[in-house]
């Protein structure tokens, strides 16, 4: 960026530009960014305000009005301008970039997960963390027919539904026409109602990565039309949707947004705990259990302060069954270093742990059970968003600090990643179980009918004479499953 030159007017520094691709910043008076551009040619670009007898909308003749300084980035080409555009318009929201300037607060999927019966609302913003979330979609009609589709297909309730509990373990989830209406049971245990999410969870990341692709397509053809500014707001919403497709995740990797400091939080990380260095390579753990059953583990890897998730692991806890958080940590934990140990790999250069100081001291005997140093090793306790050090010191942050924002991503992302395959162990062991209770239907049968129909949604649904289609599954068989599936829903 060129020095400062108060002594120059906005048009003599518009005449000092390079004639190279970069992004420019108006200042005002007070010396606030108003407004954030790219050019091909900066000099052109910025003269092209200034001209005499130009004739500008009314905005622009504002905007050239209010300006009372000027400073340029030169980068090497178009994209490069395209994508830290982008980024400084998100990070100083000038009033006169319109089309960024409010974030854009695309509709997302909020699922309460921990709710007995979970139910799916649009919402704009992230408020909780023990909810998930699916999104942001830019199609607000689009992801609301989708909705609609998926109250149909899976029985699932939106927001507008208050189900009662009946007092016996059971729900009744529609007291109006409804119940008629959306062709499902009305009246569903915790369990029943937990497989429909689900497979409706299931349905709708499918659905994610199918706007992922539809977004990228957008994207490309926007740039191919100089419309960067809408290719700008594509590529923000593929950076902010979790479950985006192989495509996206090397589009974002082989375009790194330009930064001074590295990826956001790492070197405030480095700071706050004492490190060396910004640690190149961070590795979370959470264990997801339900009341002490399907007890998994989850690791997730960030590398530079991003997700690296095809460094992404998921346990089983094998050494014993039960509700105890320490001794499954202990378990993955030293299996996890144990293995690159053997394989001489390096560690990561920060270790974090979902939870206290029982949590820590587990994940540490881990390391002295296998003849191990540990790296740098904290937990981040939910309840005040305490880190807890290795030698059971305890550490604040503000809670906008970058540090704690960046430890709070990484251990959502673990969470997450446990839940989603908790999720999938409960979905599979309750198809299992129903399945198991049809005289006859061996292993491979179940598989073929699963491979067939997709879920038990759909077998619920099909009549004998469609399930009798499937390979090994006869017409007396064909009745039994309906017969059997019909008296569990």
């Amino acid at each position: 960026m060129q020095p400062e030159r108060d002594e120059l007017s906005p048009r003599a520094k518009a005449r000092q530009a390079p004639r190279e691709p970069g992004v420019y910043l108006m200042r005002d008076s007070a010396g606030t960014i108003i407004y954030v551009g790219k050019a091909k040619d900066l000099r052109a670009r910025l003269a092209s305000y200034f001209r005499l007898g130009a004739r500008h909308t009314p905005k622009v003749a504002a905007l050239v009005a209010a300006i009372a300084g000027l400073e340029w980035h030169t980068v090497r080409n178009e994209t490069e301008s395209l994508l830290l555009e982008g980024r400084l318009i998100k990070r100083w929201r000038p009033r006169w970039n319109v089309l960024l300037r409010d974030d854009k607060q695309f509709l997302q999927v909020r699922v309460d997960i921990n709710d007995p019966i979970p139910r799916f609302r649009l919402v704009r913003a992230r408020t909780t963390e023990s909810a998930r979330y699916f999104g942001p979609f830019p199609h607000p009609t689009q992801v609301r027919r989708t909705l609609a589709e998926m109250r149909r297909r899976f029985g699932i309730l939106l927001g507008d539904v208050d189900p009662v509990a009946l007092g016996d373990g059971r729900w009744r989830l529609y007291s109006d026409a409804r119940a008629e209406i959306q062709g499902h049971p009305n009246e569903v245990t915790e369990a029943e109602y937990r497989a429909r999410v689900d497979e409706a969870c299931a349905f709708l990341d499918g659905k994610v990565r199918d706007w992922a692709k539809a977004l990228e397509v957008e994207m490309a053809s926007a740039a191919e039309a100089r419309d960067y500014e809408r290719a700008a707001e594509c590529r923000d919403l593929l950076a902010a949707i979790r479950h985006t497709t192989e495509r996206a995740r090397r589009f974002l990797r082989d375009n790194p947004l330009p930064r001074a400091d590295g990826a956001p939080g790492l070197a405030a990380l480095a700071a706050a705990l004492g490190l060396a260095a910004p640690p190149a390579a961070i590795e979370c753990f959470d264990i997801s259990h339900i009341s002490g059953t399907l007890a998994v583990a989850s690791m997730v890897r960030f590398a530079a302060g991003q997700p690296e998730k095809t460094g992404y692991r998921r346990f089983r806890i094998r050494t014993f069954e039960g509700n105890d958080d320490f001794r499954a940590m202990r378990e993955v934990v030293g299996r996890r270093y144990a293995r690159l140990a053997r394989e001489n790999r390096p560690l990561p250069g920060l270790v974090v742990i979902d939870g206290g100081i029982g949590q820590v001291e587990a994940a540490l005997r881990a390391f002295a059970d296998a003849g191990l140093t540990p790296p740098p090793l904290i937990g981040l306790a939910k309840r005040e968003e305490t880190i807890v050090r290795s030698d059971g010191s305890e550490l604040v942050l503000p809670r906008h600090d970058e540090a704690l924002r960046l430890l709070q991503r990484v251990r959502d992302e673990a969470h997450r990643f446990a839940n989603d395959f908790n999720a999938e162990l409960r979905t599979r062991k309750l198809r299992e179980s129903l399945l198991d209770e049809v005289p006859g239907l061996g292993a491979s049968r179940k598989a073929a009918l699963l491979e067939a129909f997709g879920s038990i949604q759909a077998l619920r649904k099909a009549t004998p004479e469609a399930l009798a289609k499937t390979a090994g599954i006869g017409p007396q068989l064909a009745q039994r499953i309906s017969e059997t599936l019909a008296r569990k829903s």
